[in-house]
């Protein structure tokens, strides 16, 4: 209850990077650096980071948020 709020954020955010910024992210590498990174945009669609970015972020704001109130 306490850190819900933090969690839907946490996670609507890790979804529009997940979804929106890597694949933009590999279409400018793919158009400025090589063509390669171009397989990236539609990669970054089918692996799915969830897993380990979410609980992640989650375990670094609760212990940002007990430092900030102690």
């Amino acid at each position: 209850m306490e850190h819900g709020r933090a969690l839907v954020i946490i996670m609507i955010t890790w979804e529009i990077i997940e979804d929106i910024l890597f694949p933009m992210l590999f279409i400018f590498l793919g158009q400025h650096v090589h063509p390669v990174f171009y397989v990236g945009a539609p990669a970054s669609w089918l692996l799915c980071l969830h897993w380990i970015a979410v609980p992640t972020l989650w375990g670094m704001w609760v212990k940002i948020s007990k430092k900030n109130l102690s």
